[in-house]
């Protein structure tokens, strides 16, 4: 995965990344003079002021790899990965440094270039966080590195707003999504959890499409939070947790009555085959149709987002 942040000034991340109480190895750089910190920063100050347009001409990459990779992770390849990673990003003929840092437990490295090209032209920022994630998912592949599943390895501890309370939100929905059996009783239990739901309508219709959830005044759309907490994903969980519970006292009243005949609950799912499965779509009782109802006649909250990273 890669972090993106872009500034002003140069100095602050110059020594931020070239930190010896990091063990800092410098990987790979270009069109710096390397004599120094103070050298490094006024090539960049240097390159940056051709076009005074850009006005912040600093971005700093954060590139971390899994810990279940550090063994072969070299800094060779490292900043082979580096460089693929930012040519396929468009971040070429520009200045560039390169840095790995050992103070975690994962492997990372730290790429700082100019956003103000060799010839004044700006590096484009366009788009470059949907365009980042999809590189790195392709480079992990490409070169048989280790895709971490879900959410297991983040340090919850180490995050700061809004990740926070997105991860808060996350763990919630986690633990409460198999619980419920309809929109009634997780947003009731959510509530109670300090978190807010607003579901979404198609334009002007009654057609719900989506839900938010905000807590400590941030806002996320469900699959914002996991790809696995969108409106149409938690209403298919909702419904199989009504089915199931409904399945299962059907068989516990086909138990009660077998049992002075001497049936068993086995025989009877049996001979009856598949009498007892409920199309998903039929899971909602009154309560969820007259709750989602009432939702959609609701007048829209107004918006509330959080501070933007």
């Amino acid at each position: 995965m890669a972090k993106i942040v872009k500034g002003k000034a140069f100095k602050g991340v110059i020594n931020y990344i070239l930190d010896k109480q990091k063990d800092t190895q410098i990987v790979d750089f270009d069109g710096l003079r390397m004599k120094s910190k103070t050298s490094i920063i006024q090539s960049f100050v240097t390159q940056a002021s051709l076009n005074s347009r850009v006005s912040k001409p600093v971005c700093h990459i954060s590139l971390d790899f899994s810990a279940q990779d550090k063994e072969k992770l070299s800094n060779r390849l490292m900043g082979q990965i580096a460089r693929e990673y930012m040519k396929r990003m468009g971040i070429t003929d520009t200045q560039y440094i390169v840095a790995r840092h050992f103070d975690k437990e994962h492997p990372h490295v730290h790429i700082v270039f100019n956003r103000v090209g060799n010839y004044g032209k700006a590096i484009t920022d366009s788009n470059d966080r949907f365009r980042s994630e999809k590189i790195c998912k392709e480079l992990t592949e490409k070169h048989g590195l280790y895709f971490s599943s879900g959410k297991e390895n983040v340090k919850e501890h180490r995050l700061k707003e809004p990740d926070k309370t997105k991860y808060e939100i996350y763990n919630t929905l986690n633990i409460l999504v198999p619980k419920c059996k309809n929109w009634k009783q997780l947003v009731t239990e959510l509530q109670r959890a300090g978190i807010e739901t607003e579901l979404k309508t198609k334009g002007n219709s009654d057609e719900i499409q989506g839900v938010r959830f905000q807590k400590n005044g941030y806002l996320y759309n469900g699959s914002k939070v996991d790809k696995m907490f969108s409106y149409s994903k938690i209403d298919y969980q909702l419904n199989q947790n009504t089915n199931s519970c409904r399945i299962e006292q059907r068989r516990s009243q086909s138990h009660t009555t077998n049992t002075s005949t001497g049936a068993t609950i086995d025989s009877v799912a049996s001979a009856l085959g598949g009498l007892f499965y409920i199309q998903p779509n039929s899971g909602y009782d009154e309560d969820q149709a007259e709750y989602l109802r009432q939702q959609r006649l609701k007048k829209k909250p107004k918006r509330k987002y959080g501070r933007q990273m």
